[in-house]
């Protein structure tokens, strides 16, 4: 009698790994679950091309439909899964239940919401779902008065969509820079100055206090209110919150799985229970490299880990270790960024190239931990990532790092 696979969840990471198991020759039964009623997606493009209108909805999406069929995948969208039981290796749904022999977690993360907006009966806003993304494609219009919550990646790329479609924005954020946690004072300074020189109203050091409904003074529809913690207020026909993400570990945790911030798994992405893996945003990976546990909530890890974990359901032994990678396009600037900093920060960063808007803000940053590279990023140097991959986890002299006659070819090779 053959094995049935079961993935729950239908983003990315799930549609990578039933991929991978087909591709490796895995014969038996896979069952995926989906609580959306849409195939498998891709979610960047909800914030990037999507949304600013470059990109048609068809490109999100990971596979098309006939796929599926042809892989034999028994994909059930629409279908929540209410429970797991492991003892019984079991899934269970309002409707009946799967028996598996192997399982996967891919049940990614939820937007964290903001109360006082949400009950405010004020237009309010989150992006995660291609629903998202219509709706705030729709919002984005020319004069249009958007105020974002939050300066990470979410908030900025929405807010560089929102000004690309003509909408007046404001961004709200509490740090002294957008982006200061994942990128130190340094580099978050360019993405300020990037948004305040495309006409963004960045405020920082800022606290919101309170959001109101009020009426529009233009189409009769609802408008907010947004007060501010020194007594100021933003007006604005849409309030986007980009406050990040929480992992989704309900299921998990119920079905008694170890946890903390996220699914707790090891190096083959196993959980707690040697038939359970887990995946993408929900994976609080242990990391061979990086020598820590560490969750990761962005496209590339999706993919590499929806493929490792395939090979782990299969008794592969894989080990993970894979540097965390992530990309941002805003305006005229598109980065991208290998390696992590982690909880103990870094001593120094260095950059090399020209971060000004005149000068086409081409440059790479190197951040630097006890003289290692512990992370990298370039801006608009296209041929320089594979570079930074081989130069993270090195150690490295900071002057030839910030040398722009020295080649990060010749970098890379030590």
């Amino acid at each position: 009698m053959s094995e049935t696979f079961v993935v729950v969840g239908a983003g990315l990471a799930a549609a990578k790994a039933v991929e991978e198991l087909r591709a490796s020759g895995f014969e038996g039964e896979v069952v995926v679950y989906g609580a959306e009623h849409h195939l498998p997606y891709e979610r960047p493009p909800l914030s990037k091309g999507y949304l600013l209108g470059n990109d048609e909805l068809e490109s999100v999406f990971v596979h098309d439909p006939d796929w599926y069929d042809e892989n034999d995948v028994d994909l059930r969208l629409g279908q929540e899964v209410t429970a797991i039981d492991t003892a019984a290796h079991l899934v269970r749904t309002r409707d009946g239940q799967q028996a598996y022999a192997r399982l996967l977690l891919a049940t990614g993360s939820s937007p964290r919401h903001l109360p006082i907006a949400d009950e405010s009966g004020a237009p309010v806003a989150y992006l995660r779902t291609i629903e998202d993304s219509q709706r705030l494609k729709e919002a984005f219009t020319d004069g249009a008065r958007v105020v974002v919550v939050g300066g990470g990646w979410i908030g900025l790329e929405t807010a560089a969509a929102a000004r690309e479609a003509g909408a007046s924005v404001t961004v709200l954020e509490s740090l002294d820079l957008p982006l200061l946690r994942v990128l130190g004072p340094e580099v978050a300074q360019v993405f300020a100055d990037l948004h305040t020189e495309h006409g963004v109203d960045l405020r920082t050091g800022v606290e919101v206090s309170g959001v109101e409904k009020s009426p529009s003074t233009g189409s009769g529809q609802a408008a907010a209110v947004v007060r501010l913690g020194d007594g100021s207020s933003v007006e604005a026909d849409l309030v986007v919150v980009g406050i990040g993400v929480a992992p989704n570990v309900e299921l998990a945790e119920a079905a008694g799985l170890a946890t903390d911030n996220g699914i707790l798994v090891d190096e083959r992405l196993a959980s707690s229970d040697p038939d359970v893996f887990a995946a993408g945003d929900v994976a609080n990976a242990q990391h061979p490299v990086l020598g820590r546990r560490i969750r990761v909530e962005h496209w590339d890890t999706a993919i590499e880990q929806g493929k490792a974990a395939a090979h782990g359901m299969l008794g592969h032994d894989p080990s993970y270790d894979r540097l965390p990678y992530f990309f941002t396009d805003q305006y005229d600037l598109g980065m991208e960024y290998v390696g992590s900093v982690g909880p103990e920060g870094y001593d120094e960063v260095v950059l090399r190239g020209d971060t000004s808007a005149a000068g086409g803000r081409t440059f790479t940053a190197f951040w630097l931990s006890g003289g290692r590279v512990v992370a990298a990023m370039h801006a608009n140097d296209w041929d320089a990532t594979d570079h930074l991959h081989a130069i993270v986890g090195t150690r490295a002299d900071p002057e030839r790092l910030g040398d722009a006659s020295t080649s990060l070819e010749d970098l890379a090779k030590g």
